[in-house]
């Protein structure tokens, strides 16, 4: 029996008898991150790292959750799931499964980077890896984070100068908290309410991050104007935008690392921010896993697998419905509660 089947609900263990990040209803899901595109309402149970907790109670309601601890094991008929760091948001992991001596590991989506707030991708030896490729093509290499956050002060600084309000468009699970974390020598930074709902549960689950305000009606435009304000991707085409003092907005996004993509959605600046791997991050992944087959599950899969096979890494595309947070998919307004 293999250890993994691919199907038209998700990835699921015929062993154990749970799915990974299923996105149809079932009765087991374990769960990679709390991203809507992995982490979907309506299974009977959910089993996830223990930081991710607070992400699916967030954004899910009152549903059953079980957690692990990083590299903590546990049983499910028979087949030995463990969780180990994905390095892509608070929270996420890299699934871990073993049944007989076979050993396969589902990723969901990862960065090598350490980015200073997301535990540390952790490469873990198996037979088969999964592996997404959001970024798989040569042309998304990423700058050091360091010079992308000095570029980013660099340009809020002379908002600032030139009477300009910053906006920084971001993600509000992951790339938001990097934010947050990274520019709190800033002065006052002011966070969307999808953004401060969350920073609220992680505060709460022990997760260290500097203070933020929360965007409200109430807030003078004044004191806006003189700090940074983050706010999801659907926030870009409001009229909330327009009423703020000469706003200038900067998109933070793996997509601006092509130069036409700064031009998306009309916004000011591009800072080329992911939390995804490039294509060197994947390639070294991946070999970092010493797997003896790969299976690409979203992103540049055929592109991203033809190479891997050229290169002497067995590899195939599977269809999956996991999408792409960079462009977050829920709704949102300035006075949602979300």
């Amino acid at each position: 029996m293999a250890l993994l089947k691919f199907t038209d609900k998700g990835i699921y263990v015929p062993q154990g008898d749970f799915y990974i990040d299923p996105w149809k209803p079932v009765k087991l899901a374990v769960i990679t991150h709390g991203h809507a595109d992995h982490a979907y309402w309506g299974h009977d149970a959910y089993l996830c790292h223990e930081l991710c907790k607070p992400i699916l109670l967030q954004r899910l309601g009152d549903v059953q959750v079980q957690t692990l601890a990083y590299a903590q094991q546990l049983e499910v008929n028979g087949v030995k799931v463990s969780l180990f760091p994905a390095g892509h948001v608070i929270g996420s992991a890299q699934i871990r499964l073993e049944y007989k001596g076979e050993v396969v590991v589902v990723s969901g989506d990862y960065k090598v980077e350490y980015d200073g707030i997301s535990t540390a991708f952790e490469p873990v030896k198996c037979h088969t890896f999964v592996t997404e490729s959001t970024f798989g093509l040569p042309i998304y290499n990423w700058k050091p984070q360091e010079t992308i956050f000095k570029s980013i002060k660099d340009w809020a600084t002379d908002n600032r100068e030139q009477g300009k309000t910053t906006v920084l468009v971001a993600y509000s699970l992951g790339k938001a908290q990097r934010l947050i974390k990274n520019l709190s020598d800033q002065g006052d930074i002011y966070v969307h309410n999808a953004i401060a709902n969350l920073n609220e549960r992680f505060i709460a689950a022990g997760v260290d991050l500097p203070e933020t305000t929360r965007i409200t009606p109430e807030i003078k435009k004044e004191s806006l104007q003189q700090g940074i304000l983050i706010v999801p991707p659907v926030m870009t085409d409001g009229r909330w935008i327009k009423t703020l003092q000469h706003a200038a907005t900067g998109i933070c996004s793996g997509w601006m690392q092509v130069r036409a993509g700064r031009r998306w959605k009309s916004a000011d600046a591009g800072f080329a921010l992911s939390d995804h791997a490039d294509w060197p991050g994947l390639l070294s992944a991946i070999k970092a896993t010493e797997a003896e087959q790969v299976f690409v599950t979203h992103g540049f899969t055929a592109t991203f697998s033809r190479y891997l096979n050229e290169i002497g890494i067995p590899a195939a595309e599977v269809k999956t419905q996991y999408g792409n947070d960079e462009e977050e998919p829920e709704t949102a307004s300035l006075t949602s509660a979300e």
